[in-house]
């Protein structure tokens, strides 16, 4: 069921130029696990973001696959994006974008975007959230917060690849500022806590102790693996051999770092990475998103 939600009204008009400026867009999904079918029970939005019709590329008695659309294709000052998804105990929802998500420069006021993602995993649930990745354009300025919180033996895979600035167009990301922030429970636990700011203008931007310069990272996070030293043994024997990532793990959880300058290098290793873990996490093999392939 797709609802478009009326009944809250928006906050102050995205029409306006001065440093009140909020145009709000909520999506909020949840996934029931009925007649042995992962089902996209409800779809709840307001403004511009929307869901595409569920998918079952691998049978429909496996993952539901459904693609997060933000029409305008990007944030500018003043938007607040909110999406939430929220997987019930036995169903297995697969998340992904059509496209890359771009951070634009900030107007004349300074005003900030946000974008906020909650995901819910119940007891006996899977959640693969796999976006395409985010560019950050010199200039832009808000803050990216990622909240995920699993119960009982709910499984989560998910990355988040970000490219700042355009080097290929001789733009480079030297002013603005982006903060991320994720938090991962379970059962209200907190397992990973992670602020990062993303600031051109600080040392650690620069510093061999903090980005080092790189213009591109990621960050893969996997949670219900059955033996998580073995999955880090088989991304270290099949994944390429560089310094520019390192996988470890803490509290159950197994975290995969990039940090480069190559945003199709970034995103090939997670992609291999999701492709390692996935039969280890829940006994499939990957199956490629079409929308990937378009």
């Amino acid at each position: 069921m797709i609802f478009c939600d009326t009944a809250t009204p928006p906050m102050a008009s995205g029409h306006r130029f001065d440093q009140n400026r909020h145009w709000a867009a909520r999506l909020s999904l949840r996934f029931a696990y009925r007649q042995g079918v992962t089902r996209l029970a409800q779809a709840r939005h307001h403004g511009p973001l929307r869901v595409q019709r569920p998918f079952y590329p691998e049978g429909s008695s496996e993952a539901c696959h459904v693609y997060v659309l933000h029409p305008p294709g990007g944030l500018v000052s003043g938007d607040a994006l909110t999406i939430s998804a929220h997987v019930e105990s036995g169903a297995h929802a697969l998340l992904t974008t059509p496209a890359a998500n771009k951070l634009y420069k900030a107007d004349s006021q300074g005003v900030a975007w946000t974008q906020r993602t909650t995901l819910t995993v119940e007891e006996g649930a899977v959640l693969e959230w796999l976006p395409q990745e985010t560019i950050a354009f010199d200039g832009s300025k808000g803050e990216q917060h990622t909240d995920i919180a699993l119960y009982g033996s709910a499984r989560c895979l998910g990355w988040e690849v970000m490219a700042l600035g355009r080097p290929a167009s001789a733009l480079p990301f030297v002013s603005g500022r982006i903060e991320q922030r994720f938090r991962l429970t379970l059962d209200g636990k907190p397992l990973w806590l992670e602020r990062q700011p993303l600031d051109p203008q600080h040392p650690r931007f620069m510093g061999r102790w903090g980005q080092g310069g790189a213009s591109v990272q990621a960050t893969l996070w996997a949670v219900g693996l059955a033996d998580t030293s073995a999955a880090i043994e088989s991304l270290r024997e099949h994944l390429p051999a560089n310094a520019r990532w390192a996988v470890t793990a803490r509290h159950g959880v197994l975290l995969l770092r990039y940090l480069g300058n190559a945003r199709n290098e970034a995103w090939a290793l997670c992609e291999q990475a999701w492709r390692l873990l996935r039969p280890l996490l829940i006994d499939r093999e990957a199956h490629t998103p079409r929308i990937w392939l378009t």
